[in-house]
């Protein structure tokens, strides 16, 4: 299995780190690949993500073929 060195990580990360791995009960090593395997995971999802949002906020339904929405409701009032 490859090794990975990170040097000059800064005093506040590397506590922050070991806290986290003490929490979750990890050594360092495990809770680092632990947020790596996550951030890189998300990373990846992001742009879709982002794209599928953009994408349902520009969702015309009339060009769909549905009824405009106030039409529906001046209908339902007149009933």
């Amino acid at each position: 299995m490859p090794i990975l060195h990170v040097r000059n990580v800064p005093d506040e990360l590397y506590a922050e780190l070991q806290r986290r791995a003490d929490a979750q009960r990890r050594s360092l090593s495990a809770e680092v690949i632990v947020l790596l395997d996550w951030a890189l995971d998300q990373v990846e999802r992001t742009p879709a993500t982002l794209a599928s949002i953009r994408g349902r906020r520009s969702y015309d339904p009339a060009a769909a073929g549905a009824p405009d929405s106030t039409t529906l409701l001046r209908e339902d009032r007149a009933r």
